[in-house]
Order: C-alpha cells, then structure tokens, then sequence
C-alpha cells in the first residue's frame, strides 16, 4: 500500500451495464479531488471499458464470467473464467498496490473484490438494488462495509457493514437548464412537460402505451420521449408538442430541469436519480418475467417511502397511464416534500467518508 508520503491509490472496479458503471463515474471528480490516484478493473470489452476510457482513467480487463441460477451450458465454462479473473486480478491489484477498492457490483467485480481482500485490500461495495444480487452475495463475506440504497436493503446486510449510503449521483444532472431544453424540444414554457425514460431495456409496453394514450395527455402536457435505440415511432414524428429521442447524453440534465414529471423505468440508479432531482415520479416496472423482480421491489420502496406513484407492467394501459399521469401532476408537491426529507440524498459524501477511512 502506498506510504505516507505517496499518494492514496483506489482501484474502482463494476460493470456489465450502465448501472454498474455510473455512480463510479459520480464519484471520480471527489476522487480526484481529494487526491486519490485512480485505476479500474473491468472486463475486456463490457460497456464500463468506453465509459471510464472517455475520462482518462487507466483501465485493466480481466475475464468475467456470469454467475448463473438456471441451467446453461455456460455454467460449465465460466468458472474457468472467474478463476482466470481472479488470477489476473490479483496480478493487476499487485502492480497497483491500491490502499482501497470500491466495487459497484456486477460479475466482474467478483474476482477483484475477492482477489484485493485475499492481498487485505480493504474493500468497500455498494448495492443498488433492494435485494442483493448474486454478485454482491459473493463479495459481502469480505467487503469491509457495504452500501445500500433502500432501508429494507440496510435489514438485510450484516449489520457490522451496512450503511444507508443512497447512490451516488453525477452532479451535472443537478445543473441542468430547462430553457435549453425547451428550446431543444420546441416547447412552449406555459404548458407542464413529462418527460418519459422508456430505457433500452423492455421498453416496448411503456413506449406503447404512452403513444396510445397520446391524444389524451398532449391534451394538457408536453411531452420529450426517450424510447430507446431503434425505438423511434415515425408516424410521430410532426406530432405537436411530442419529441422522442433514442438516447441522450448531455442533454438529459436539461430534460430533467424542465419536466415537471417524470414516467420512468424503476432501475436503482434512474429512481435514485429522481429522488436526488426531487422530480415526482410514476415508476413503470419491469415485470418479474422480464427480469429477476427487482425492479418491482424498487419501486415498492419508493412508493412506501412517499417518493414515487407506481403501475404495474401488467396493468399498464393508455387509460390508467392517463389517469394516474394526472393525478401525481396535481400531488406533486407532497411528493417533492417527501423527497427533500429523505435521508439518502448526501450519497457521494457519505461513500467518499468510507473510502477516506478504509484508507487511514
């Protein structure tokens, strides 16, 4: 580890979606900023390689392989991998000598967080999601502390490790401007505006519905859409005060400055991003048959909490997305309240304190 006199070293290390990727990407400015040398350990070629690389941090791939609960001819091949992970890990971790390791989850961070506690490299991890998935199962016997997003999550860690941390997010989005927005979108400023995040996955039920119940909401609302790559509708293209988008970057803090409210997805990250904005929100989730449920347990949380108005993906329709659209807009206020009281809004402060006392 580094000595008195040279400086702190953290290796950074999640991936296999955005998700796992960008509360990395929140913290590094503190990072820096407080003096750390920053490496990242990922895969070979997963999303999280273009997303670090675009901010100049060295990165290290390893091999990952995908821990699987259901029968797949993979399950034979892919402990190798994580073996072989785990080896060039511990190689990596070596030359690094890092003093701290923050993994974000995902199958890759298995073998470094293994790998760094097996060379007692304190660990910490963080977990988005309200149940703990199956890589951070792994991890959790040896992390130092383990950060979580939702207090049903904080009852289930060890509670020696747990800590009530919220997700970290970028802090551009808190700086967006909604007259670049509506200029952007060819608003008007005197009708409210939703926005709508389909995401890239299961989007269909959600993009569907919302252009069905079209005539409807433009009624009262102006609405931007991102439906998604390839997920653009052209017979909607010159439709009056509705824009769709595939994907944004840049743009989307000033989306979110101006929407009044916003029809999300209930990924950990994209809620947690609502909660830090105090947009009021109506969460769609994934349906347990798209996915592991987790999504649906998401919003369960936030729904309990005040922070979000939720419909369920099975439920879903033009008629009940119009009227449930119209009544958060007309509550909106209490949501905003219940939001401003939450006491997982200090995220990036309350990680950076962990990393900073692994460290001493």
């Amino acid at each position: 580890m580094g000595s008195l006199n040279s400086p702190k070293k953290i290796v950074l290390t999640g991936g296999g979606t955005a998700g796992h990727v960008t509360p990395n990407i929140a913290l590094l400015p503190h990072l820096k900023e407080a003096g750390f040398e920053i490496s990242y350990i990922g895969s070979y070629d997963g999303i999280e390689k273009k997303l670090i690389e675009d901010y100049g941090i060295p990165y290290y791939g390893i091999a990952t392989g995908k821990f699987r609960r259901y029968l797949d001819v993979k399950n034979l091949t892919d402990p190798f991998k994580v073996i072989k992970g785990f080896g060039e890990a511990r190689k990596y971790l070596k030359r690094l000598r890092p003093d701290v390791v923050f993994s974000k989850g995902g199958f890759v961070s298995v073998p470094v967080v293994r790998a760094a506690a097996s060379l007692h490299i304190p660990c910490i991890i963080h977990e988005s999601d309200m149940t703990p998935g199956l890589a951070n199962k792994l991890c959790i016997p040896v992390a130092q502390k383990v950060c979580c997003n939702f207090p049903e999550t904080y009852n289930m860690l060890p509670k020696e490790k747990a800590v009530l941390t919220g997700s970290p997010i970028r802090e551009e989005l808190t700086r967006g401007n909604p007259i670049a927005a509506l200029d952007m979108c060819g608003f008007t400023s005197n009708k409210p505006v939703i926005l709508v995040i389909g995401g890239s996955l299961g989007a269909a039920s959600v993009n569907q519905a919302l252009r069905d119940a079209l005539p409807g909401l433009l009624k009262d609302f102006q609405i931007a859409h991102i439906c998604g790559k390839g997920k653009i509708d052209e017979a909607y293209l010159h439709t009056e005060g509705y824009i769709q988008f595939e994907y944004v970057k840049e743009e989307l803090k000033d989306l979110f400055a101006m929407a009044d409210i916003v029809i999300s997805r209930a990924g950990a990250n994209s809620i947690c991003e609502l909660l830090a904005l105090r947009k009021p929100n109506l969460l769609i989730p994934l349906s347990a048959k798209s996915s592991r449920g987790d999504q649906i347990l998401n919003a369960k949380s936030f729904e309990a909490q005040g922070f979000s108005m939720v419909i369920d993906d099975d439920d879903l329709s033009p008629q009940l997305l119009t009227e449930k659209v119209l009544e958060l807009y007309f509550t909106r206020q209490t949501y905003i309240d219940a939001m401003s009281k939450s006491n997982q809004l200090g995220s990036i402060k309350a990680i950076m304190k962990l990393i900073q006392d692994a460290v001493l």
